[in-house]
């Protein structure tokens, strides 16, 4: 059986050998299917799996777009809309100037199984656009994101693709977006979600995602008969899913001792509480770096130029900010600290190499893919918000996110059960959201 999924896993290295990104998912995804592949042989000869690692459709275009100087510039834009067997597709659009289609299809590919692990309606898709956000004006953004779904437009839909912001897209080019769509389409249809609450977005859905990491925390912990109460936890990135679970842990009893940014990290063993978080969004906002100024503010605080926040001592790790940002060195730190949860916030945040390290040295490893499926989740709360001309509060969406948080590690439970995993999470987390996928494009036929 390893044979069969080692084929596909050749496939996709002989089509695409210069996206690394891909690649990895790929690879960690299929390894770990191998005994629902065993079981259900009809995957192999209906050309399921041929046609699970290939995107349906893949879009590209140019970008176009006016500076304040009033020079030209052309950047690329793509949408990959991967798997459509549950439903709509569905995923961010990351501005980043390492956006290349490498990375936008690893993304995709995760999505798919996140977005199943989630029991809603929506299939897999993602897109995006080397364009970088940082130092550009307002006018200068609003003038690319216009630019951006001048093109886009024609390819999604409310029951076609609906797209969320990720990377570098926010609420402000959600909003410039959805504005240059409805100008297109004369439709107020809800299509882009992530939007302000003045425009039919979602109250709570700027913490949903760092408030679903710590619920899937908890249950994490509940399984191991722990509880959030009194642990410390170290962070990377402080972005909105560091922010929202940087919140949600202190509401729960846990604190934040360390983050780091594009400058180094910072050691606060006080815990990153109150005005401290609010004076990290601040800065944030401003587009400063966040850890220096952060240890000139605040006594105790040390700053660690250019570092990882990896070698700090801690009950809990959670990676909140880009993939590959745990390696294998990384790993080595964490079990010499005697790490024993690391739950992944950012999408792939973890190199399969580092994941086979620290589950061999018993280190508990909750994936992303399950971790941070509750900022897609919300992003499905808001689509069904904008279709129903309602408006859900704060607290119904809390409540609901955390009920989907709880229900996906209960189907990770039952996958690892199932197939004896014992608490191999990352393979339970990929056979639950196989099974879904797998089970929908059977009855759909070969399309």
């Amino acid at each position: 059986m390893a044979n069969l999924t080692q084929k596909y896993i050749d496939i996709v290295k002989d089509r695409y050998p210069n996206e690394p990104e891909f690649l990895q998912t790929v690879e960690e995804v299929l390894t770990s299917i191998e005994p629902v592949v065993e079981a259900h042989p009809e995957y192999i000869e209906s050309g399921l799996m041929d046609r699970i690692i290939e995107p349906e459709r893949m879009i590209q275009f140019r970008v176009p777009w006016m500076d304040d100087e009033g020079k030209a510039h052309v950047n690329r834009g793509w949408r990959v809309q991967f798997n459509s067997a549950l439903g709509p597709y569905k995923g961010g659009i990351r501005f980043a100037p390492n956006v290349y289609p490498g990375i936008l299809k690893f993304l995709a590919f995760e999505q798919i199984f996140k977005n199943s692990l989630t029991g809603l309606p929506i299939g897999g898709g993602k897109g995006g656009s080397d364009f970088d956000p940082n130092g550009k004006s307002n006018n200068e953004i609003m003038r690319f994101c216009q630019s951006f779904v001048t093109e886009l437009y024609k390819y999604v839909g409310p029951n076609e693709d609906d797209p969320a912001g990720d990377m570098g897209v926010g609420g402000r080019e959600i909003g410039y977006i959805m504005g240059q769509y409805k100008r297109l389409t004369n439709q107020y249809d809800g299509t882009f979600s992530g939007k302000g609450t003045e425009n039919g977005g979602l109250y709570g859905r700027t913490e949903a995602t760092g408030y679903g990491i710590v619920f899937f925390a908890r249950e994490v912990l509940k399984h191991f008969g722990e509880t959030l109460d009194g642990k410390t936890a170290v962070i990377s990135g402080f972005g909105n899913v560091a922010w929202g679970t940087t919140q949600k842990l202190e509401q729960l009893g846990a604190k934040v001792i360390a983050f780091s940014g594009p400058d180094g990290y910072i050691l606060d063993e006080a815990g990153v509480t109150g005005e401290k978080v609010d004076y990290l969004l601040e800065l944030r906002a401003s587009g400063k770096n966040i850890c220096a100024p952060y240890a000139e503010k605040f006594a105790g605080a040390k700053f660690f130029p250019g570092e990882k926040p990896w070698g700090v001592k801690a009950d809990l790790y959670i990676p909140c900010a880009m993939q590959n940002d745990i390696q294998l060195e990384h790993a080595k730190q964490l079990v010499e600290n005697g790490a024993r949860y690391l739950i992944e916030g950012a999408n792939m945040p973890t190199t399969n190499e580092a994941i086979q390290y620290l589950q061999a040295h018993n280190v508990v490893v909750g994936p992303s893919k399950a971790a941070n499926a509750g900022g897609v989740a919300c992003s499905c709360l808001e689509m069904s918000q904008n279709a129903q001309h309602i408006v859900f509060s704060a607290e119904d969406v809390y409540a609901k996110l955390e009920g989907i948080m709880v229900n996906i590690f209960k189907q990770i439970e039952d996958a690892c059960d199932q197939y004896n995993l014992g608490e191999n999470f990352v393979a339970g987390a990929n056979i639950a959201g196989f099974e879904r996928v797998a089970k929908a494009m059977m009855w759909q036929g070969l399309v």
